[in-house]
């Protein structure tokens, strides 16, 4: 099924993301770099929910509104939540049916097929996680995991 290969590339990419918290500090976590960009912290539990939101609005067939965890102190905290939620979410796709892939669901004034708007989930999630490696080198971390791992 499709699906399962959307999982393996989606999880490629969760991973990276996983080994990318491991490189922070605490200290880390509040950083941003201009006044009303997102934290740190924000910016990567925005990924790991949104992905959620994704699936679940794919699920259910209507906008599901991401959920909103409460900040993490510290970076074992962040992993803990986006691991919390990386399970969940696998758990959500794994129960997709074909049905529900190519329903068509209508996200921002766009109309899909469940499938494309999980694959539109994947683009929004590698684009975030961009920035977060940005953030990284602006903090001054230098040894970085490659953006996917397999």
């Amino acid at each position: 099924m499709k699906i399962n290969h959307f999982m393996d590339s989606w999880m490629s990419h969760r991973k990276a993301l996983l080994e990318l918290i491991d490189t922070f500090e605490n200290e880390h976590l509040n950083y941003r770099p201009w006044d009303k960009a997102m934290t740190l912290s924000e910016l990567v539990l925005h990924i790991s929910s949104s992905t959620g939101m994704f699936v679940e609005s794919v699920k259910n067939g209507v906008f599901a509104p991401p959920s909103t965890p409460k900040m993490p102190e510290t970076t074992e905290e962040l992993k803990q939540l986006v691991e919390k939620e990386t399970q969940q979410t696998k758990r959500n796709l794994e129960e997709l049916t074909e049905s529900q892939l190519n329903q068509i669901v209508e996200f921002s004034g766009m109309k899909m097929p469940g499938m494309a708007l999980l694959e539109s989930a994947k683009d929004h999630e590698i684009h975030h996680k961009g920035q977060v490696f940005t953030y990284a080198r602006l903090i001054g971390i230098e040894n970085l995991p490659f953006f996917i791992s397999r």
